[in-house]
């Protein structure tokens, strides 16, 4: 059974721990401590009825390389760690499964992304920069 449109998304991803309906870019999304997981493209080179979803550059390779008649790129998405799916191509079991792996990626970008960072280095602020000579 392939899926249609983003109503199955929902359904799947809103089973899933902590995942809650929103949007992003405009459009329907589904979001993981405030962090995308999931949602419909909104740039014009995505293919109508797919979806787009974070995973990581080594997963996409392999499902790019895997599916080709199920997942795509395009120049706008391939920078980021994003894969599209063409719905209608898809098994619930699949995107059960990719939703499931977007998750984890979601929340090991997150928890990665909550370390402290360095703070950079202030130049031209301290009392030697207001000095006149």
């Amino acid at each position: 059974m392939s899926i249609q449109n983003f109503e199955t998304v929902r359904e799947l991803g809103l089973a899933m721990p902590g995942v809650v309906n929103d949007t992003a870019f405009g459009a329907s999304a589904l979001k993981l401590n405030g962090k995308l997981v999931a949602c419909v493209p909104t740039n014009k080179s995505a293919e109508a009825n797919s979806l787009v979803v974070q995973i990581d550059l080594e997963h996409r390779a392999e499902l790019l390389r895997q599916q080709p008649d199920v997942y795509y790129i395009t120049d706008h998405y391939a920078p980021h760690p994003t894969v599209l799916v063409r719905l209608p191509k898809i098994t619930r079991t699949d995107l059960k499964e990719l939703l499931h792996d977007a998750c984890r990626f979601v929340a090991s970008s997150a928890s990665s992304a909550s370390r402290p960072a360095k703070r950079p280095k202030r130049v031209g602020r301290g009392p030697a920069a207001r000095r006149k000579p």
